[in-house]
């Protein structure tokens, strides 16, 4: 009888390899049937775990994503290759300066297996500063 390539996860360890074993198949190149059917069952292992497990609810978007990005050893730099935006910008969303666009949303749902709703939550952001146009009537020196 021969041996289970993957079981279902049952820790936080087999977890994160199982994460790892997907980003690399789903990074590699030209995907053969069999590496197609691999990534479609780690791809149902994980979510089916990431139900069990994890409380995304509690979460705000922002701090889902810092503790995803922890989760894959992912840096800001990283993030914003990801996202293929500035690093000033991912700076600005980290620490709540700037919201997550509608691609954001999309292309962090696919990379971390989430539904979009994960992200796509209400959430304040914090230090946006406001100018007002200063349009009060100023005196004219009549002489």
């Amino acid at each position: 009888m021969q041996t289970l390539l993957y079981k279902v996860i049952k820790t936080d360890t087999q977890y994160n390899k199982y994460c790892g074993i997907l980003e690399t198949l789903m990074d590699s190149g030209k995907k053969s049937k069999a590496v197609q059917d691999e990534i479609e069952l780690l791809t149902l292992l994980i979510e089916k775990y990431d139900e069990e497990h994890n409380t995304f609810d509690d979460l705000d978007p922002i701090e889902l994503l810092k503790s995803l990005m922890k989760g894959h050893k992912m840096k800001a730099i990283g993030l914003a290759e990801l996202l293929n935006v500035s690093e000033g910008l991912v700076s600005d969303m980290l620490n709540y300066k700037k919201g997550l666009s509608k691609d954001t949303v999309r292309v962090l749902s696919q990379k971390f297996k989430l539904k979009q709703e994960a992200f796509n939550r209400p959430y304040e952001l914090r230090g946006a500063t406001t100018t007002k146009a200063s349009n009060s009537k100023k005196k004219i020196a009549t002489t």
